[in-house]
């Protein structure tokens, strides 16, 4: 039972830290690729350098888009673009 007790601090703390740093990274991962895997044609996003378009083409095999802004088409690799950013930009709009 002492022996148990000199470790309880370390397995406390490696539980805190799972449940307030490991985890919350794992699932925000997650959603982020899963925003990824569902961009379509036409969504508005925004990239994590702040650049703003519309998705004009998806491309599986190296898993880029070409995005439209009003400087032309580029193309970016679709982990560069925004979840966070870009779901406050499709928000739709409250009806007065």
């Amino acid at each position: 039972m002492d022996d148990l007790g000199q470790f309880m601090p370390m397995i406390l703390i490696f539980v805190v830290a799972y449940f307030f740093m490991i985890r919350p990274q794992m699932k925000r991962a997650k959603d982020e690729k899963k925003f990824a895997a569902e961009l379509k044609r036409g969504d508005r996003i925004i990239t994590k350098s702040g650049l703003h378009g519309k998705v004009m083409d998806l491309n599986d095999k190296d898993n880029s888009c070409v995005i439209e802004t009003m400087a032309g088409k580029l193309k970016f690799d679709r982990s560069a673009i925004s979840l966070e950013m870009s779901k406050k930009l499709n928000v739709p709009k409250e009806k007065k």
